[in-house]
């Protein structure tokens, strides 16, 4: 007999194996879902998922698919669902044109950082730096980095584990205020933290 196999692609939301024959595809925070696919073992698509709730149960000889309701789902699955670590969270960090120093509002925004952190046990931490298109690329790309790399020090100063910290920087790619070359723009002057 062929035993199945799983094999998931998840292009956004969030999904859940349990009983280890049952997948279960959850919506993340905006409602959106991906989809996902279940395989035999020679790569033979046999059931693909991507609505909210959908579930597939795999036995040794077949898939079989069927969509429910979140309160069907939390009440098959509620235990399992209560330890899922909580979805990832995002902060943005602005700096003064040229220079790794925070702008005044973003000064308030670190203990709400450092907090989240705290609140997450073994918390990992990606500093993504970012600049403006004004300046040259290489000399943005060092100032992206200084700007992750200041976020990434003042959160060991505060106690963090150097190890669970990853810090980068974007230069002037990935804007989040699209502009042309030579454009002072203060939205892309910015850090982008990712706690999970």
């Amino acid at each position: 007999m062929n035993r199945l196999a799983c094999v998931v692609v998840v292009l956004a939301g969030f999904m859940t194996a349990c009983a280890g024959d049952t997948i279960v595809l959850l919506p993340d925070d905006e409602g959106k879902t991906g989809t996902v696919a279940v395989l035999s073992d020679d790569g033979q698509e046999r059931a693909l998922i991507s609505d909210a709730y959908e579930t597939a149960s795999v036995s040794s000889s077949s898939v079989s698919t069927k969509t429910q309701n979140a309160d069907a789902v939390e009440s098959e699955f509620g235990e399992l669902l209560e330890g899922l670590p909580p979805p990832p969270e995002s902060f943005l960090l602005y700096f003064v044109e040229g220079t790794s120093t925070l702008i005044d509002s973003s000064k308030s925004v670190l203990p709400s950082i450092f907090a989240e952190i705290e609140r997450r046990p073994g918390a990992q931490v990606q500093v993504t730096g970012h600049t403006d298109t004004v300046g040259k690329q290489a000399d943005n790309d060092a100032l992206s980095k200084q700007r992750a790399k200041a976020i990434r020090d003042w959160l060991i100063d505060k106690g963090m584990d150097a190890t669970l910290i990853s810090a980068v920087g974007r230069g002037e790619r990935e804007l989040l205020v699209e502009t042309g070359d030579e454009t002072a723009e203060p939205a892309n002057r910015r850090v982008q933290i990712i706690v999970r």
